[in-house]
């Protein structure tokens, strides 16, 4: 194993940043140069040498970072998603040199959950039906235009998304009954001064609640797809994060949550990853097919070295959609790696490997 000469661009401070530097480490070769987001956005850009391989990393959980792309305003609020996401994006293109592990048009398109949609759906990759993907697509200005959307798609529980959100900042759960009921449920909270990130998943309930949050998050240019049932593991709704890297599912997670969203920072734990796979397998899917299903969804992005995908289990396990794929859908502390496939190896050791035996070579070729 050659090992390369090793950049990444992140928040030193982060542990995603951290927790590389260990695998390094692990592995025996040099760790990577580190370069803070924060210089590349004072300085306006970075260079790398020709032979320098690239890391890009989140460039969350930094307030300065935050205020940088997004404007100030509390860490918290959900807003200026737009700005963010085009800030990062012109970040991205103010560095020279080196070698990407994540490739600039396929960031643009993983930040956008209408694009991303569109492009799986293009590919035949399973998603969620959704009215707001593809050219052309609608951005719902309000509630009253979200329930005309739903109701056109024939869709009574769906999730709306901020089309350049993360961590599930903004997602709404919303469902419709006959007689015009309707509640949702989500971490967002309206105050004063706008819609903040909670870790506090809650129900909101009729249309007078659930109306003046979608149409304080409308701004964010909203994401429209239907809530798929879920299949329940004691108790708790279930379902999966892969890791893609280099092609191939090296990593997964059994998410499980008392509420739709499932992210662990909000409440959802770990399950049991082998229960699942006997599931899939028993109802005739079979877990290979699943991995299967996460590698196509990255394979739309060939030329980014790792992802991670969301899957949505059918409720009798006897099938999956792709809900979201993720640039920095690494981070899963202490989880080694599936059998045959990273054996012994967290998901940023796997990385390093794979790099080490030529990845973005092949990936540049």
């Amino acid at each position: 194993m050659t090992p390369p000469r090793l950049a990444v661009v992140g928040n030193p401070e982060n542990r995603r940043v951290t927790m590389l530097l260990d695998a390094a480490a692990r592995l025996g070769i040099p760790g990577p140069r580190v370069v803070s987001w924060r210089e590349v956005l004072t300085a306006r850009g970075a260079r790398f040498d020709p032979d320098e391989v690239v890391r890009l990393d989140s460039p969350g959980e930094n307030p300065d970072v935050d205020t940088a792309l997004r404007g100030p305003g509390a860490p918290t609020r959900i807003a200026d998603g737009t700005r963010w996401y085009t800030a990062l994006l012109a970040a991205v293109d103010t560095l020279r040199g080196g070698r990407r592990l994540t490739d600039p048009g396929d960031l643009a398109v993983l930040f956008d959950k209408r694009r991303c949609h569109a492009e799986l759906a293009a590919r035949n990759v399973p998603v969620p039906a959704s009215p707001t993907s593809g050219a052309g697509a609608p951005v719902p200005p309000d509630w009253p235009a979200v329930r005309e959307l739903a109701a056109a798609a024939g869709l009574r529980r769906f999730f709306l998304k901020p089309a350049h959100g993360s961590a599930a900042a903004g997602v709404v759960a919303v469902e419709t009954a006959s007689g015009g009921r309707v509640q949702a449920r989500t971490s967002a909270e309206v105050a004063a001064d706008g819609v903040h990130n909670s870790l506090r998943v809650r129900r909101l309930t009729g249309e007078a609640q659930v109306g003046a949050l979608v149409d304080a998050l409308a701004g964010e240019r909203l994401h429209l797809e239907a809530w798929l049932p879920k299949p329940s593991w004691q108790g708790r709704t279930a379902d999966l994060r892969i890791v893609v890297i280099a092609g191939r599912a090296t990593h997964a997670v059994l998410r499980t949550s008392a509420h739709p969203m499932t992210n662990l920072h909000l409440g959802g734990r770990r399950g049991d990853l082998d229960t699942a796979r006997a599931a899939f397998d028993s109802a005739g899917y079979g877990w290979d097919t699943v991995l299967a299903v996460a590698e196509a969804a990255a394979a739309a992005f060939p030329r980014t070295l790792c992802v991670g995908v969301d899957l949505l289990p059918a409720a009798n396990w006897r099938g999956v959609a792709v809900g979201e794929v993720n640039a920095f859908g690494d981070l899963l502390p202490g989880l080694t790696g599936l059998p045959g496939r990273a054996d012994g190896l967290d998901t940023y050791a796997a990385q390093l490997v794979a790099v080490s035996e030529g990845w973005s070579d092949r990936a540049a070729a």
